[in-house]
């Protein structure tokens, strides 16, 4: 026993060395990925911004309010003045850039701005995007239509506007922050779910198409996060939701989203789920067993008519 203890410690020892040693390669290959490295960020103000520039990264922060735009770039021009470990923080001062990813017009511009003032894009990041609480039947197709603008046909119009450049380097990386929903949908959601499933078709669609001139693409699906989503959310007659979800109030941070996505696009994954354990379980559920995923939507459709009746 003591002979097969001297030999298992020395073996344990060494594994956790190098696991230790891995984790420690990786950390560093994240860092030089990220650093310097050209990012633009639609939605910029929902926490992303604050991460990739704590990176390193140049950022072009993209947006519909410049005022929220100008108060994020002071913050972070701020906090870099107060940190000593932001990484040439002083240097890359963000650039912001205004324009409405529902107005297709707009965004081809926006491209085209971007890449006159910074010569070229490294990560795009599309993460801007509207919410919707209704049911079908009360729903008007411009509201689907205004839901699609925003959260489909904006980012890729975006997308391949700057997709060009990128594949004349042969070098870039594309991400899209998707949703749960883009994998399984949940009643009163119809709208933004339909719009969430078409983004992650399409960036898997694009996933593979980019392969040849070694492009990226990376789909983050999050659950609930403590954002305004929820109180932006057009209603069915194109108003404003002006709730904050229960759900979306015991969500995730999203400061930790942030974090997710940043070791997510400098570790290079394709795919990432961040959601908790009943909506992971939804997701295979779905696959596995779509008439028991059915019933159960079917249940909690039942359910919120009947809270919104009372």
């Amino acid at each position: 026993m003591d002979l097969t203890f001297t030999a298992i410690v020395p073996l344990l020892l060494g594994s956790v060395g190098l696991f230790a040693l891995f984790r420690l390669l990786q950390r560093m290959r994240m860092r030089a990925y990220l650093q310097d490295a050209v990012v633009v960020i639609t939605g910029a103000t929902s926490g992303l911004g604050k991460a990739f520039h704590a990176a390193g990264s140049r950022l072009v922060l993209c947006g519909r309010n410049g005022e929220r735009l100008q108060d994020l770039v002071q913050e972070l021009s701020a906090k870099a003045n107060h940190a000593k470990n932001v990484i040439c923080s002083q240097i890359h001062k963000p650039f912001t850039v205004i324009f409405d990813l529902s107005d297709t017009k707009t965004v081809v511009s926006a491209a085209e701005e971007i890449l006159k003032c910074v010569g070229h894009v490294d990560i795009l990041i599309n993460n801007a995007g509207i919410s919707y609480r209704g049911t079908i039947l009360d729903t008007g197709m411009d509201v689907d239509k205004k839901v699609m603008e925003t959260n489909y046909f904006g980012p890729i119009a975006f997308t391949k506007a700057l997709l060009p450049s990128m594949i004349k380097r042969q070098q870039g990386h594309i991400v899209v922050i998707s949703s749960v929903q883009g994998k399984i949908s949940i009643p009163f959601r119809s709208a933004y779910a339909a719009s969430k499933h078409a983004t992650q078709a399409f960036f898997d669609c694009l996933r593979a198409e980019m392969e040849q001139y070694e492009i990226d693409v990376t789909v983050v699906s999050p659950g609930y996060i403590q954002t305004n989503l929820s109180v932006n959310a057009v209603t069915a007659d194109g108003s404003r939701y002006g709730v904050m979800d229960k759900n979306t109030i015991e969500g995730r941070t999203a400061a930790e989203v942030a974090q997710v996505v940043l070791n997510a696009v400098g570790q290079k994954k394709k795919e990432v789920l961040i959601a908790g354990l009943l909506p992971s379980l939804a997701v295979y559920l779905r696959t596995l067993s779509p008439r028991l995923f059915f019933t159960f939507m079917a249940s909690r459709a039942r359910k919120e008519r009947k809270v919104k009746d009372s």
